[in-house]
């Protein structure tokens, strides 16, 4: 067996359910999950449609580089969302389609990372933990970077030694960021870009969450259009991953794209051809019909708004929370230990929540998650209110 799989560690749902397991939630009350983020909106019919309208496509192999129809869809999205120039993104060298962002962001290590230089992996910290495992089977070593509320949940590349910069070859963002919400400004992104070029290392940008925000004339930056703003009119050292599952309720579909730098995307694609999943015909015909409408994102976007309007007026009179800049996450910091906080709400009022230790690893002498929880407002509006109704109780009473 491959010795590295020994160093990962239990996912944050596996050391949750242990968690829960200590105890007894009330029978009498039924149980409302906070924990994971599936968004739970109805997908769009249309998108629905098109993959039945497309079935008989079943009967012929998909290409791993996806129909020129999807990554043409693709680069006509992200110049109308980012305002980036048609004549930049070539939907033949630019964009790859991907079976969900999940195994793309772990793929994309596999493929750049040059074991023998002792890489680093840099990346925030709390993080989606694919990220650390994606480094450690591509044989690198995971480099934390610490968000916490002094650098405002966002990381600081200024207090990062140059010699981890020398060995860095690979850097994940995660803007909006998961668990806390938090949107990377302009200038950092172009401060990053140009710590790429001095280093020669890759920014891979999870943007999953950049379609979940709550002001219309503002929404959440991102790599490329930093990019585009900056000069770097190639993307160099710059790659952007985004999905269906939360800007169109479409977790089931598994269909996300990669996108940037055509030299990394060569090699990707070259990478995929022996590991990728290419993604359904069906599915490649709804993707294009998710990405080529706005409306259906539009009034997902109304229906988080509503919720994070009602849970936020019911949960601030009682604990330290603020509506984050984008997402569909709370990430509130409490006044106990997270993980007793997260068990003894589950024991009294049958609601989970995710600790935020779990999330997180001990790095530069703090676990930046501990005393935080996260709270995913993907349920319907009545549970969501009635969650947030059960935590304030449990608060008022602990």
């Amino acid at each position: 067996m491959n010795p590295d799989l020994q160093r990962l560690q239990a996912y944050p749902f596996e050391r949750l359910a242990a968690l829960k397991q200590k105890v007894s939630p009330p029978t009498s009350l039924a149980h409302i999950p906070l924990s994971i983020g599936e968004p739970k909106h109805p997908a769009p019919q249309f998108v629905i449609d098109a993959i039945t309208a497309h079935l008989a496509d079943l009967s012929s192999y998909p290409l791993t580089k996806g129909m020129l129809e999807l990554r043409q869809a693709i680069a006509d999205w992200l110049c109308n969302r980012f305002g980036l120039a048609q004549q930049n993104i070539d939907a033949e060298k630019n964009i790859l389609p991907v079976s969900g962002t999940r195994e793309a962001l772990f793929a994309i290590a596999q493929a750049v990372i040059e074991k023998q230089q002792r890489p680093l992996v840099l990346m925030p910290n709390p993080f989606y933990q694919i990220y650390e495992g994606a480094a450690l089977l591509a044989g690198a070593e995971p480099w934390f970077m610490n968000t916490t509320h002094k650098t405002d949940f966002l990381p600081d590349f200024d207090s990062i030694p140059a010699k981890v910069w020398q060995r860095a070859q690979l850097v994940y963002v995660c803007s909006p960021g998961n668990p806390t919400g938090r949107v990377m400004p302009v200038e950092q992104l172009k401060h990053l870009i140009d710590l790429a070029d001095k280093y020669d290392f890759v920014i891979a940008s999870d943007e999953c969450y950049s379609e979940l925000y709550f002001d219309e004339a503002n929404p959440p930056v991102g790599l490329l259009q930093a990019c585009h703003e900056a000069g770097n009119h190639d993307y160099k050292h710059c790659i952007v991953f985004h999905s269906l599952s939360k800007r169109s309720n479409l977790p089931g579909l598994r269909s996300g794209f990669v996108a940037g730098d055509a030299k990394i995307l060569q090699a990707f694609l070259r990478y995929r051809t022996y590991q990728g999943c290419a993604m359904s015909p069906p599915y490649q015909w709804a993707s294009i019909a998710a990405w080529s409408d706005e409306k259906h994102v539009q009034a997902n976007r109304s229906l988080y708004r509503d919720k994070f309007a009602a849970v936020l007026e019911i949960l601030s009179p009682v604990m330290s929370v603020d509506q984050p800049d984008a997402g569909f996450y709370l990430w509130p910091k409490l006044d106990m230990a997270d993980d007793h906080f997260a068990q003894q709400l589950f024991a009294e009022q049958n609601v989970t929540v995710l600790p935020g230790q779990y999330l997180s690893r001990m790095a530069h002498g703090i676990n930046p998650g501990e005393g935080y929880i996260r709270m995913a407002l993907v349920a319907e509006l009545d549970n969501c209110i009635e969650a947030a109704q059960r935590i304030r109780h449990f608060l008022e009473n602990c």
